[in-house]
Order: structure tokens, then C-alpha cells, then sequence
């Protein structure tokens, strides 16, 4: 079995990685979503919700599953689970340069390779910060993020 993890910290989960986690959905016979956890950022949503979000988004797609990342290394977590490959969607230069170094260390522990799939072009705008950021001063990001997603920002805009 061909099996690939997406990870990321999906405070939320956006269209652009929806679109990215399909597309990988596609290449390989399994993709975890590895939700993950960095303890030096400050989240909206609860790791719980973050899941939650995510399983709802791709509940209709066959070959994706939905897990917590455990803290430790990805290539460890990639290893453990039999992965390999790390799938990446990129936005720009700038991710790139920011994820090569990643994707070479990851490589050189593991063994993984990094995968890289260039964002669809109407999805390069978009971060999570920046979906929560126009969601919290009003504004609507319906178009943006899964339906999931948009009754989770309605419930913490109506708290």
C-alpha cells in the first residue's frame, strides 16, 4: 500500500488544503491527515475540534484518514505509520524555501520523501491565520473553508 501523510495544524482547514489533500488522495492509496500540535502557537480550535472539522470535510473521500500527530519528529511519525511519502502543498517561493530544508532533514532520518503540489491558483491567498483573522472581524470566508469549518467559526464569533 502506497501511504502518504499531510500534516499540519489545520487551525482551520481551508479550501486550498482541501484541494491539496484530495489531489494526494488521488496519487497514493491511503493519506493521513496528521493534525498536529505545536505548543508554542496559540489556537482557535482544540486539537479535538481541528479533528472533528477535518473528518466531517472528508468523510465522503475514500482513502483519507484523520489522526492526532503525537509530538516527536514526522519523519518518526511517518515511519511508525508505514509512510512514504509527506505530502506539501506550496503557495509560493517563499514556502518552498521554507519547506526544502525540511523535506531534505525528513529525508535524511527517514528516509520520506517530501512530495510538493503547487496550490490551484485561486487558493494562493489563503492561510489559516487569515481565514480566522476576516471570520472573527466579520467578514465571510463561505467561500474559503468547508461547511464544517464555517459553523465552527460561527460558534466561536456568537461566544
Amino acid at each position: 500500500m502506497r501511504r502518504a501523510v499531510c500534516p499540519g495544524s489545520f487551525d482551520p482547514i481551508h479550501n486550498g488544503h482541501l484541494e491539496v489533500i484530495a489531489r494526494a488522495a488521488g496519487l497514493f492509496d491511503e493519506v493521513i491527515v496528521a493534525v498536529s500540535t505545536n505548543y508554542s502557537k496559540k489556537y482557535l480550535f482544540s486539537l479535538e475540534e481541528r479533528l472533528e472539522m477535518a473528518g466531517e470535510t472528508f468523510a465522503s473521500l475514500r482513502g483519507i484518514v484523520i489522526e492526532p500527530m503525537s509530538q516527536g519528529l514526522l519523519a518518526e511519525y511517518c515511519r511508525q505509520r508505514g509512510a512514504s511519502a509527506i505530502v506539501k502543498g506550496l503557495r509560493s517561493s517563499s514556502d518552498f524555501d521554507y519547506e526544502v530544508p525540511m523535506a531534505t532533514m525528513n529525508r535524511q532520518l527517514s528516509g520520506v520523501e517530501t512530495i510538493f503540489l503547487a496550490g490551484e491558483s485561486h487558493y494562493l491567498h489563503l492561510s489559516s491565520t487569515m481565514i480566522k483573522e476576516v471570520a472573527m472581524l466579520g467578514g465571510d470566508v463561505a467561500d474559503y473553508v468547508p461547511r464544517a469549518v464555517q459553523r465552527k467559526l460561527a460558534e466561536h464569533q456568537s461566544r
